[in-house]
């Protein structure tokens, strides 16, 4: 039998365990809801807008700090961009032109989007509540930045005086380790604050229906959250039934 001469093609990657979830990705078809809901208006040359995002989306995972590290971490790295279906990468800067090019309805697309993959892949919106409680972690970092960011004012920043930033909020199901929802304040902004109209960001996930349900469950839908923050511990418990959502807390001061 004729053996073929011809040597077999092998690529490396540092980060192999990324190239793995890369391919898993891929087989489920993960970013599906992106590509169908996000529409962003741009002139297509070579790439997409669809393959810039997942070129953003896999410089981050790479451990970039900004996307102008995807010439860097991504570019050069042909087995990662193979594991994510790219043949080539976009060249950082036209990544951020078309991150520029999103408008406020791009941004509401993808929420839309991510939204139908949380509820597609969590254990979160799975959840028994006929068993046991869903307990959500409410807590806000402070992100300094540039004076020029949007939102960005004075605000409490550890160790860091007089500086401009804002605040990054997070709701997190304890449970299972799932980010929730999060969102970016003003840097002047407290948890106390925002907690309030965050009681409706978690139904947005939610929907407080059973999965693959049509309509609404019956029963209503409680969660407590307890999060120690840098000016002590906040307790919090939400109630959310199809008709009302409500939130209620009590700070104790360290």
């Amino acid at each position: 039998m004729a053996q073929s001469t011809t040597a077999p093609t092998t690529t490396f990657t540092p980060v192999a365990s990324l190239a793995a979830l890369g391919l898993y990705l891929r087989q489920i078809d993960f970013l599906v809801p992106v590509r169908e809901q996000v529409k962003i208006v741009q002139k297509t040359v070579i790439h997409t807008p669809m393959d810039k995002l997942t070129d953003a989306l896999v410089t981050i995972l790479a451990g970039a700090h900004g996307i102008v590290e995807a010439n860097t971490l991504l570019r050069s790295d042909r087995a990662l961009q193979e594991a994510f279906g790219r043949e080539a990468c976009a060249e950082q800067s036209s990544i951020q032109a078309t991150l520029n090019a999103c408008t406020a309805t791009n941004v509401q697309q993808l929420t839309a989007a991510l939204t139908i993959i949380y509820r597609q892949h969590s254990r979160g919106y799975r959840h028994a509540y006929a068993r046991q409680y869903q307990l959500l972690d409410v807590d806000l970092s402070g992100m300094p930045c540039g004076s020029k960011a949007a939102l960005a004012t004075k605000g409490y920043f550890a160790n860091q005086r007089n500086r401009r930033g804002r605040q990054l909020g997070r709701v997190l199901a304890s449970r299972y380790g799932e980010i929730v929802t999060d969102q970016l304040f003003a840097g002047t902004v407290g948890l106390t604050k925002a907690l309030i109209p965050w009681s409706t960001r978690p139904s947005k996930c939610w929907s407080w229906t059973r999965p693959n349900a049509s309509a609404p469950s019956c029963a209503s839908t409680r969660a407590a959250a307890v999060s120690t923050t840098s000016t002590g511990r906040w307790r919090a418990a939400i109630t959310s039934s199809p008709k009302i959502t409500r939130a209620s807390g009590r700070a104790s001061w360290a």
